[in-house]
C-alpha cells in the first residue's frame, strides 16, 4: 500500500504514516539499502520487524532521503548529517516518521485495556487527574501518557530517566489533542509541548495513538 496518512504540522514538521500491508519482497526490491543497513535486516529474526524497518526507507523516500542519509548514534537514535530532525516509530502494521526543522520524538501505540495493569509503572505525577470514570477513556488517557513519556524519552535517550520518576505529563482532555509535559532528571529541566491523535485503518482492528512531542 502506498502511503496511509500525511500529517504538515507546520512548515518545518511532517508526519508520515506507512500503513505495511506489503511482503517483504515487495519492499525490499523498492529500496536501496546500506551494507551496515543490510546486516541490521539481516540479523532481525521477526519478518514483522522486518517489514516495518523497510517501511521505514519507504518513508524517508518519501521525503526525499535515502537509507545513506540515515544513521543511528550510539544509544540507536535516528539523525541525518543536516538540519533536519528524525523520529520513529512502529507498531503493529503502522511505520511512522517525524521530520522537523525542531527537535522532536513520535511514538505510536495500540490501545489495549492491559495498559492498566502496569499502569503503577510508568504513572505516579499523572494520578492526580488519571480517574478511571470508564474503561476506555483511562486506556485512552493513559495510552497518551505513555506516548508522550516515550516520545521524550527518544528526545533526550539518558540512561537512568524513568517514566514514573523523572517525565511529567500534565492535566489534558482527549478532545484537545495537546498538552505540555516535563522532564525533571538530576539538574536538569526541560519542557515540551505534546500532541495526540488517533489513527485507524479500515483493513485491520484496534485504534492507535499517535503522539509527538517538542523540545522547548
Amino acid at each position: 500500500m502506498p502511503l496511509f496518512q500525511t500529517i504538515q504540522f507546520n512548515e518545518t514538521t511532517k508526519i508520515l504514516i506507512w500503513e505495511i500491508t506489503e511482503s517483504f519482497d515487495e519492499l525490499y526490491s523498492r529500496v536501496t539499502l546500506k551494507e551496515k543497513t543490510q546486516r541490521r535486516l539481516d540479523g532481525m529474526k521477526s519478518q514483522m520487524h522486518q517489514r516495518a524497518f523497510l517501511s521505514v526507507r519507504m518513508l524517508i523516500q518519501e521525503m526525499g532521503f535515502t537509507d545513506k542519509d540515515l544513521h543511528y548514534d550510539e544509544f540507536g537514535k535516528p539523525y541525518f548529517d543536516c538540519h533536519n530532525y528524525i523520529s520513529i516509530t512502529h507498531s503493529y502494521h503502522f511505520a511512522t516518521i517525524i521530520i522537523s526543522h525542531e527537535t522532536v520524538g513520535i511514538d505510536m501505540e495500540l490501545q489495549r485495556e492491559k495498559i492498566q495493569r502496569i499502569a503503577d509503572k510508568f504513572t505516579d505525577y499523572e494520578c492526580k487527574y488519571l480517574e478511571p470514570k470508564s474503561v476506555e477513556e483511562y486506556v485512552k488517557k493513559l495510552t497518551v501518557v505513555w506516548g508522550a513519556k516515550e516520545a521524550i524519552f527518544k528526545i533526550r535517550n539518558e540512561k537512568g530517566i524513568s517514566f514514573k520518576d523523572h517525565i511529567w505529563v500534565e492535566d489534558f482532555s482527549l478532545n484537545n489533542a495537546q498538552t505540555k509535559a516535563s522532564l525533571h532528571f538530576d539538574d536538569l529541566v526541560k519542557d515540551f509541548n505534546v500532541h495526540y491523535q488517533e489513527v485507524k485503518s479500515d483493513n485491520f482492528e484496534g485504534t492507535f495513538t499517535l503522539v509527538y512531542a517538542f523540545e522547548k
